[in-house]
């Protein structure tokens, strides 16, 4: 994949499309590379990208599918925090599709 080009500004992509340097995030950066997933962000998008930011800051990792829908009910209630609902929002991908968006590394052990 290659750069992301905002407001002629070069930022640097992984192979996968992932932000190479965590300080390049910002909302915008997150608009575009949802645009490139074809997605637009909604509120309830942002509920979970502001949610996994604070969990990279506090383990300083991006979490897998399970520990994601784990932190979401603990946080947001199990309305929010289930796989059916996160799936939905991304595309039946949400660890991976959200640490994306919210500027964090590819999770570990998802393919």
């Amino acid at each position: 994949m290659s750069d992301l080009l905002i407001d002629d500004r070069r930022i640097p992509l992984d192979k996968d499309g992932y932000l190479q340097q965590l300080s390049d995030w910002n909302p915008t950066v997150a608009e575009a590379l949802a645009e490139r997933e074809e997605l637009q962000l909604q509120p309830e998008h942002w509920e979970i990208l502001e949610l996994l930011r604070g969990f990279y800051a506090e383990f300083q990792l991006s979490p897998a599918n399970r520990p994601l829908v784990k932190y979401v009910a603990q946080k947001l209630g199990p309305d929010k925090g289930n796989s059916l609902h996160l799936n939905r929002l991304f595309k039946g991908a949400p660890a991976k599709l959200a640490a994306k968006l919210a500027g964090l590394p590819k999770p570990t052990n998802c393919l």
